[in-house]
């Protein structure tokens, strides 16, 4: 199927999507903030460039967006129908990536964790802040999801 709009318009389209700040990295730094966490955001320095970093707690927390990440039997990580092979490398490479920056993350001695949008901006974010302040406060290495994660199996 061929695209609907040209180039310049999807180009329009494209750089409007957002890489830091979005809807639920926002709500999730104010409700973070709101009981007592100190984070750094979007520190260059570290593999990924990751959201949230709590220097002192040695921890680190992505907020990843369900759709370029492909968070796993989410409605929102869905697979455009034009394209389809572009978007399929696409994907792969992000998730690619994303273990890359996470395996590198820890070998450096720090504790990742991982939010997926549908969980910050869905219907039970009350089940998901006690779960993220349990990691913190803890000395798990990693944050489990709420719902199961494989990323391949995300695709449509």
């Amino acid at each position: 199927m061929a695209d609907t709009v040209t180039n310049q318009v999807r180009s329009r389209i494209m750089s409007r999507v957002r890489n830091k700040d979005t809807k639920a990295e926002v709500a999730l730094r104010k409700a973070l903030h709101a009981m007592g966490f100190r984070y750094r955001l979007n520190r260059r320095g570290l593999p990924g460039t990751p959201d949230l970093v709590f220097p002192r707690l040695g921890a680190i927390l992505f907020v990843h967006g369900c759709f370029w990440h492909r968070h796993s039997g989410c409605r929102r990580a869905t697979t455009p129908s034009s394209n389809v092979e572009f978007w399929a490398e696409k994907f792969t490479r992000n998730v690619t990536r994303d273990a890359r920056n996470i395996a590198d993350l820890r070998a450096l001695g720090w504790r990742v964790g991982v939010v997926w949008e549908c969980e910050v901006l869905g219907d039970s974010p009350d089940r998901l802040l006690p779960r993220i302040a349990t990691f913190l406060r803890g000395d798990d290495q990693e944050l489990q999801s709420a719902k199961a994660h494989d990323p391949v199996a995300g695709r449509r």
